[in-house]
């Protein structure tokens, strides 16, 4: 079986070079191995027969901006993307901001970092924060979605993969007050997170309740299962990408299950880890060369 090993960086700062691709083919005994350049300087594939000990090459890596990661090369190409959306597709975390600006940021990072390093169940965590909330105008809601960072390469990673014909859809979380306009940006297809109750009269508030049921961990997993199935796709077809615990298990079932940035024990679990790449580095996994992808 054919694999693919993928060395890439961020397209801003282009760090994969002839010698590091040498270093790379020597530590992983790729010897006459076939090198195609994805992007020059940004993405290389090394074609290989072979499974290679991709600790022991990540490891000798180590203290370069380039990320490592082995794929099989028959389907590479997916046809639906499922992404996290925050800390993802997006730079911010946006209950954290939210709290910043009401002067309860300690209060809600705290519980923010322990769910996404797994320590609480996230239905729980997101209670307890969206609680804290209670009796905000939805107005402050607004500041705080103007002040929302696209991750970079986000509108390129959506643009290529629609244009190829691939469904991109968001499965986060997070609120739809601020996801919905974040898919429209992007282009994406599909929305799937949570959303905010609000009180029905007069200047609207929120009333520190979610709407049930919660969209969590397992429906992040059944939402890229039941779009899969939905569009005639196996689950080789799909590739999955997030940071946080939430996102563990619709990884553990896509094609490719993609840890982007992540919290250490998703880059643990994760069959594939970006830690430097951006967004872009997902079609790089993918094998998509310079010339194929666009700007969005």
């Amino acid at each position: 079986m054919p694999f693919t090993l993928v060395l890439s960086s961020a397209p801003t700062t282009p760090a994969v070079t002839d010698a590091l691709v040498a270093e790379a083919i020597s530590v992983a005994n790729l010897h006459g191995s076939a090198v195609h350049w994805l992007v020059p300087g940004v993405a290389v594939d090394i074609v290989t027969s072979q499974p290679i000990d991709l600790a022991r090459l990540r490891a000798a890596l180590a203290d370069t901006p380039v990320d490592a990661n082995l794929v099989e090369t028959e389907g590479r190409r997916k046809h639906l993307l499922v992404a996290d959306m925050e800390s993802t597709l997006i730079e911010n975390e946006m209950l954290d901001d939210l709290a910043a600006d009401i002067g309860i940021g300690p209060q809600i990072a705290a519980i923010t970092e322990k769910s996404m390093r797994g320590e609480v169940d996230f239905a729980t965590s997101v209670r307890e924060r969206v609680a804290l909330l209670a009796d905000l105008p939805v107005t402050i809601m607004d500041t705080c979605a103007a002040r929302i960072r696209l991750m970079p390469g986000a509108k390129s990673l959506i643009a290529t993969m629609a244009h190829h014909g691939a469904h991109c859809v968001i499965a986060t979380g997070g609120f739809g007050y601020f996801a919905d306009p974040v898919a429209k940006t992007l282009g994406c297809h599909a929305v799937h997170c949570n959303h905010l109750e609000l009180t029905g009269s007069g200047e609207r508030r929120l009333t520190g309740r979610l709407i049930e049921p919660i969209f969590d961990r397992a429906a992040k997993r059944r939402t890229l299962e039941s779009v899969a199935l939905q569009r005639g796709l196996p689950l080789s077809a799909t590739i999955a990408v997030g940071d946080g615990a939430n996102d563990l298990d619709m990884l553990s079932v896509a094609g490719f299950g993609v840890a982007f940035r992540a919290k250490p024990i998703v880059a643990e679990a994760a069959h594939l880890a970006l830690n430097h790449s951006d967004l872009t580095g997902l079609l790089f996994l993918q094998g998509y060369s310079a010339e194929e992808i666009l700007e969005g």
